[in-house]
């Protein structure tokens, strides 16, 4: 087990030695033990460092092949939207929405999402106006444009295009963006004007 958690080389080391993140190893290790069909992991890479995280979620992987059921609780959205195949966002001890992570942000999404770097001010005052743009977001270089359907999309685009924007694409939500707008949270990037 140590082997499978990335201990296997500190096997001989007081545990009162570890960091945080191997202490969080050491315990899903210690879990595996009696080889569980069910995990309850609570805030399980608190305090890793990206690389251990990632390897974590990479584990995580391994045991949901294994047909593990696994309980995850978690404050990190990506953390919840790269390793669950279904989300229950929870506000003060309410359940607000449970659904897999990409439904969850699809049935949120009732408009378009286009992001663009190094849009012209002129570009953006122009965009401001055009028919279904509802809302347009700068923080630093980049812009975010959210439109309502699909011809709205094709006209944005159009626009940054032709003022030259070379890097731009449309994006979903991510999860923890979700999260903020069913609990009624702010949005992160300022409102250009």
């Amino acid at each position: 087990m140590l082997d499978r958690v990335g201990l296997a080389d500190r096997a001989d080391e007081r545990v009162d030695g570890f960091s945080r993140g191997m202490k969080q190893r050491l315990h899903l290790a210690r879990g595996l033990v009696s080889d569980p069909r069910v995990l309850i992991l609570d805030e399980p890479t608190t305090g890793m460092d990206p690389a251990a995280a990632l390897d974590f979620r990479g584990l995580i992987g391994e045991l949901r092949a294994e047909r593990r059921s696994i309980l995850l609780t978690t404050h990190d959205m990506a953390e919840a939207e790269s390793v669950c195949d279904r989300v229950t966002l929870m506000d003060h001890g309410q359940v607000i929405a449970t659904d897999g992570p990409a439904a969850l942000a699809s049935r949120l999404n009732a408009h378009e999402r286009i992001e663009a770097c190094h849009v012209p001010r002129a570009a953006l005052d122009a965009i401001r106006l055009l028919p279904d743009v509802v809302d347009v977001c700068q923080d630093g270089d980049r812009t975010r444009i959210d439109v309502l359907g699909t011809a709205a999309v094709s006209t944005v685009l159009e626009a940054l295009v032709g003022a030259g924007v070379t890097e731009l694409g449309t994006v979903r939500p991510d999860l923890a963006e979700v999260y903020l707008r069913l609990i009624g949270g702010g949005r992160g990037m300022r409102v250009a004007r």
